[in-house]
């Protein structure tokens, strides 16, 4: 669901109580404590003007910075006593309406289209874990049922339960802006461009959007095993999970996760100009080198070993082999991008998985059943 529309919702997979209450969610220590009333939270955030100016210009770089010295603290750390994930606390008919921080262009000049980080002031009323969504209704109606609101969109969480500013207050987006070509002329068509990424490109600071969710437990984190392998592959804003993720284990002092396992990164994009949240994953790849390993597919600067464009299957080719094996030994792997992804990482993987003398069917069951197999694509 990173940062594009998709055609279905994520079904809610935990009841909610009509009071908009997730029920049977048991919490450490305080038994009383709901995600809708939050007292340790308090009242929504006022954004003053130097704070915005704080977001807009320092937020990367300082997040940057502050991993290569020691970890972030974090709070409220009462955000990690929820036993399971909240699950759509804010539904479509009764969005909640939440401040527009940041909007910060992410991709060079030589990036074919534009792709923007978008930071969202929810004031710890809509919080949510690492790899769910939330669903945003751009303004206007729907072109489809005059009369009728715009649909909701899914964008995956590109940042922690905690937010770029680490107090839990704010969610970012990974949105690339939607636009179309005329096939006869090859010039931009702006009546067909996208409704609500660009609504949400083209934000200002201040500006209110309505959000849903959160939603979905495909992408959820599993921290049982804090030295678990995690291998990751996106295309494009699919890597917005992954960053949620690599905040977690590599920049923020979280109490109860001290990763001390293997998380790898697969992420294929068109040139280097393309490349999203570069400098962050660079520096995780500087201060924990046995922790972390990133590996870059630019199929407009690369050449597969064929000399065809390099593809992100081809570099999870290129290293099938230890793919395989940290398989074998329960690594958790995740595939997040276009849907059209999908088809030529399956080629590759069954391609493989027979020149190993092994059936692809069958180990894509057990992964499944496994629960090491996590997909979701748009």
């Amino acid at each position: 669901m990173a940062s594009a529309a998709l055609g279905t919702q994520v079904a809610a997979l935990a009841p909610i109580g009509s009071d908009g209450f997730l029920k049977g969610s048991s919490l450490k220590g305080n038994n009383n404590l709901k995600f809708r009333s939050k007292p340790w939270i308090g009242q929504t955030l006022a954004w003053e003007k130097t704070q915005q100016s704080r977001h807009l210009n320092k937020v990367f770089c300082m997040s940057v910075q502050q991993a290569s010295k020691s970890k972030v603290a974090v709070k409220p750390v009462e955000l990690e006593n929820a036993n399971e994930p909240p699950l759509n606390l804010y539904k479509p008919k009764e969005p909640y309406t939440a401040t527009i921080v940041s909007v910060e262009r992410l991709v060079g000049p030589k990036a074919p289209g534009e792709t923007c980080h978008i930071v969202i002031d929810h004031g710890g009323n809509v919080p949510y874990w690492e790899g769910q969504s939330y669903g945003v209704i751009p303004p206007g109606e729907n072109p489809k049922k005059p009369g009728s609101p715009n649909t909701v969109r899914l964008y995956s969480i590109a940042s922690t339960r905690y937010g770029d500013s680490f107090d839990g207050k704010t969610a970012s987006l990974c949105v690339r802006r939607a636009v179309y070509y005329d096939p006869e002329t090859g010039r931009e068509d702006p009546s067909k461009k996208g409704i609500c990424s660009n609504f949400l490109c083209d934000s200002k600071p201040g500006d209110k959007v309505q959000i849903t969710g959160p939603s979905g437990k495909i992408m959820l984190l599993p921290e049982d095993d804090p030295n678990a392998t995690h291998i990751m592959i996106a295309t494009g804003t699919g890597v917005a999970p992954y960053r949620g993720y690599l905040r977690r284990m590599f920049m923020e002092d979280v109490p109860t996760y001290k990763f001390g396992g293997l998380a790898w990164l697969f992420l294929g994009v068109a040139n280097s100009d393309s490349l999203l949240y570069d400098e962050e994953f660079t520096n995780y790849l500087q201060q924990y080198p046995d922790n972390f390993r990133y590996d870059k597919a630019l199929s407009r600067e690369q050449k597969n070993k064929n000399g065809g464009k390099m593809y992100v299957q081809d570099k999870i080719e290129e290293y099938s082999g230890e793919i395989f094996k940290l398989l074998d030994g329960g690594a958790h792997i995740y595939f997040c991008g276009l849907k059209g992804m999908m088809p030529g990482i399956q080629d590759t993987l069954k391609r493989v998985a027979e020149q190993r003398g092994e059936s692809w069917e069958q180990k894509l069951s057990q992964l499944k059943k496994n629960k090491q197999w996590h997909v979701e694509v748009y």
